[in-house]
Order: structure tokens, then sequence, then C-alpha cells
């Protein structure tokens, strides 16, 4: 039976659509788990043929699992992860099993933010940016005169573990919370850049770097970190700006040695230049794809699958059409009782879905990553300002009722 093995995946976004993808395009699909409560939900993932659950951090057993599928007579045709830290142990299981078509070394590149701006070092693409060993002796006129910088967990995602520091004791303080928490050895500190930030969604086919989408981001700012709260996908941009970003993104894209696989790269325009806030091997999560479908007729996971598959990809847009995606957060946290305006929500204008994560009960919290961040609305318009107010008029329909903590 053909069979494609996932990595790894969440209760909604990009990794659980590729595996309702893969089902469509005819696979028997294996999601490889470490999360009991997905386990406990069997039954809500329906397109999931089979679940296993394993310690997806020791290679060992996710070989043992995988050979265990071969010797029942499973055809493996591809192993893939659409979510961090799986996307270069998928890539290195798919290499030990022969169905590899992905750049493993510039997934892992991409996996450690030291290792991607080691490979940028030379180029005008990076930030300055310094590494310092957790607990290291430093000079402290050294670390005053790069205020402010972002002070970043090497392999941090979503925004977790990443924080803007203003002065020397935002400093102290965010460098003893990364010492206890004792996850990395490392830690790195960037240049802080401030301009407008883009996301990149783009695949590399025998290299040669497509972009798929451009997506203007809005950030919000909390208590030391930014979260993206709105993505406006471009459907047009002049030649201009697209030959400066297009040269920036494939240079960056080559220096990580990406010859074939999917990323998504976080772009600042400073003075006409383009820098690189971060890059990740894969499709964005959330709503991403859904942004891009509505938008261009383009699904980027069903893509990445065909890729990984060694097949045909059509990354040709069907269809232009102005699409925003507006995301809710809190800003107090307390457990939650309801959600209501969902109905009314869904029945303005343009508004083409509405997702809401938590359930009944959850606790809420402000955010300090992606997260936290607990529904979202997409919209399209006649233009992008249109498809913009639209999805913002109805996020402010869904409210959260919650109750305070300790009450």
């Amino acid at each position: 039976m053909k069979t494609i093995v996932f990595v790894s995946c969440q209760k909604s976004g990009s990794s659980r659509e590729a595996i309702k993808q893969a089902e469509k395009l005819g696979y028997y699909t294996v999601l490889l788990t470490n999360k009991e409560k997905q386990l406990e939900q069997r039954s809500e993932f329906p397109e999931v043929c089979e679940m296993i659950f394993c310690d997806l951090f020791d290679i060992e057993v996710l070989k043992k699992k995988i050979s265990e599928l071969q010797s029942r007579s499973f055809d493996i045709k591809a192993i893939i992860s659409f979510i961090d830290p799986h996307c270069y142990t998928a890539s290195a299981l798919a290499e030990e099993f022969g169905v590899n078509r992905f750049t493993s070394d510039a997934i892992l590149k991409m996996q450690d933010k030291i290792l991607s701006r080691m490979a940028l070092k030379d180029t005008e693409y990076t930030p300055r940016f310094r590494v310092l060993n957790n607990g290291e002796p430093f000079m402290i006129f050294d670390i005053k005169r790069l205020i402010p910088f972002m002070m970043k967990n090497p392999h941090s995602t979503g925004s977790k573990d990443v924080f803007l520091i203003r002065n020397f004791q935002e400093f102290i303080d965010i460098m003893n919370v990364l010492i206890k928490r004792k996850q990395n050895d490392k830690i790195i500190i960037e240049e802080y850049l401030d301009g407008p930030q883009v996301l990149v969604e783009t695949m590399v086919i025998n290299n040669e770097v497509k972009i798929i989408a451009i997506v203007e981001q809005e950030l919000y700012f909390y208590n030391g970190h930014f979260i993206v709260t709105g993505y406006k996908l471009m459907v047009e941009s002049s030649e201009e700006y697209l030959s400066g970003l297009k040269k920036a993104v494939t240079n960056i894209i080559k220096c990580h040695g990406m010859e074939n696989g999917t990323c998504h790269l976080e772009m600042r325009n400073i003075n006409d230049r383009w820098k690189l806030v971060e890059i990740n091997p894969r499709v964005s999560g959330g709503a991403m794809n859904d942004l891009v479908e509505y938008a261009l007729g383009i699904n980027i996971v069903k893509e990445t699958i065909k890729l990984a598959l060694g097949e045909e990809v059509d990354l040709e847009p069907k269809k232009k059409i102005p699409t925003y995606v507006e995301y809710i957060i809190m800003n107090n946290s307390g457990k939650l009782l309801k959600i209501t305006g969902k109905k009314k929500a869904k029945a303005m204008p343009g508004v083409k879905k509405i997702y809401i994560k938590p359930r009944k009960g959850a606790i809420i919290y402000p955010p300090v990553s992606m997260g936290n961040r607990y529904a979202y609305v997409i919209a399209i318009g006649n233009t992008i300002e249109e498809a913009q107010e639209n999805a913002k008029n109805a996020a402010k329909e869904i409210k959260f009722h919650l109750l305070e903590i300790g009450s």
C-alpha cells in the first residue's frame, strides 16, 4: 500500500491540511506523534489512517517504527514533517529509507538560527549578530553598544523565546530566564531591524527558487515579544519591488544550500535593502495555506507533498483575489467560559473562513508566542484594503468570555 509518513502535526493549519491532502491523493497516511491528547482525540483525525505514539526526538525509535511499517508491506513513498523541529528529522529519515527529495543539510541550517546566520555572515542580508554561551562572561560595554537588539533561543519557533531588548537590565533579566530554562547552551543576539516586514513563501525545485506568495505582516508588540496578528497577501506588486525581493530571497536560499524543498522567509526592508529576520524550512503554519489558496488558488502543502513524491508541481496562480487574515489575541488571562459572535461574523461581507482554536474550559493567556493566537478570520475583497476591513470587522464580533483565574 502506498504510504506517506508524517512526523508530528498540529490540530489545525498547514500540517493538518497536509495529511488531508495526502489522503485525497490516495495515500495511506501514518502519523508519528508524541502528543497523548491526539491519541485521546483519535476520532477527530479521520484523515489519519494510522496514528503511532512514540518519542519523536529518538531517531532510533523512529527508524524502528518505520521499519515495522515496511515489514507489514507498507510501501513508504515519502517521510515528511511540516512542524519545527521535526523537518530535519523527517528529511534524515527519508534519506535513511531511500525516499528523500529534499536537501537535508539546508533544512538543518534553516532550523538553527546560529547556523543560518553563519551561512549569511558575509552577505548584505544578515543583521549584525553575536553568539553568547549561556553564562559566559561578557563586556558590559559590548552589550550596551548593540542595544536595541533581538535576543533569541537559536531553536525558537513561533516567536517563543524571542525578545526585544531595549536596555541593559532587560538583557540581564532575559538572560537569566533563558539560562534557567536550560534549553540551549547558546543564545544569539541580533541587531534590531526597524522596518516593514513581509513573509515570502517559496519552493525550490532543482535549484530554481520559485516565489509562491508575498505577504505583508501586521505586528503586535506585547511584553517584549512581536506577534503577527494580520497577514495581507499581495496579489500585485511592482516589477522593481519584485526584482529586488526575488534577488535577495534567491541569494539567501542559495547560501543555505537548498536545492529542493519548501521554505518561508521573514524579511524587513531597511533603507531599500532587504534583511533576513529568519528562514524556516517549511510552509508557514496556521492560516497561511488557506490564505494562499483563497487568494491564488495554490495549495502549498499539496504541492509540497507532490515535490516530496517526485511528481510535477503546479505553482501557477489560478486567480488573484485580495485576501487578508486577522488573528485574535487576548490582553488578559482566564478560563474560557464561552465564545459568542461567530455566527454573526461568518455572515459578514467577504468572510471565507473562521477558525477558533480553544475549547470551553481552556486557559487563555496574553501573547508570548504565536501559539497564543486563539482564532482567525479570512476575508476577501475587491481591494486588499476592503479585504482587511472585512476581516477586522468580522473579528470584532467574536467575543471570548473569560473567568478570571482565581475567581
